[in-house]
C-alpha cells in the first residue's frame, strides 16, 4: 500500500515540477532551467547522502550493464520534454500524454523483458485497460 501512495506522490510532484520548470524557463531559457533542475537535485542528493548514509561513490564503477548509468542523461531529457510539452499543451494535456506514454512503454518493457526486467506474459485485459485510458484521453481532448 505504501508503494501506491509513493507513486501517487511521484505523479503529483512531476506535475508541479513541470509547471515550476516551465515558469523558470520563461525567464532563464531551456538549458539554464534544465541545468538548475539537475544541479539543485544534485545538491539535495548530496545532503541526503550526508544525512542518511554514506554509500560508496566508487560502487558506480561496478554497475552492470553500463548503459543503465544513462539515467541522469535521460533525466535531463525528461526535464526538457516535460517543459516543452507543458508550455505547448498546458499542464493537464501534457500530463495525460506523459502518463499514457509511461504506461505503454513500461508495459512493453515488462512484456519484452527489456533492461533486466523479468519478462511478463501479455495480458489482454491490461491492453484493454490502456485502450480505455486512451479513449479517456481522447474524450478529455474533445472540444
Amino acid at each position: 500500500m505504501i508503494g501506491f501512495f509513493i507513486a501517487v506522490l511521484s505523479g503529483a510532484l512531476m506535475s508541479v515540477q513541470g509547471v515550476f520548470n516551465t515558469q523558470v524557463t520563461k525567464t532563464t531559457g531551456m538549458w539554464v532551467s534544465n541545468a538548475w533542475v539537475q544541479f539543485s537535485a544534485l545538491l539535495l542528493c548530496l545532503v541526503a547522502w550526508l544525512v542518511a548514509g554514506r554509500d560508496s561513490f566508487g560502487a558506480i564503477a561496478k554497475v552492470e550493464p553500463k548503459y543503465v548509468l544513462l539515467g541522469g542523461v535521460i533525466g535531463a531529457g525528461i526535464t526538457w520534454t516535460v517543459i516543452k510539452s507543458m508550455a505547448q499543451l498546458g499542464p493537464a494535456k501534457a500530463a495525460f500524454f506523459i502518463v499514457m506514454s509511461q504506461l505503454i512503454v513500461a508495459y512493453l518493457i515488462e512484456v519484452m523483458g527489456l533492461f533486466g526486467v523479468e519478462k511478463e506474459p501479455l495480458e489482454w485485459r491490461r491492453v484493454a485497460g490502456m485502450v480505455i485510458a486512451l479513449i479517456g484521453v481522447a474524450i478529455f481532448q474533445w472540444k
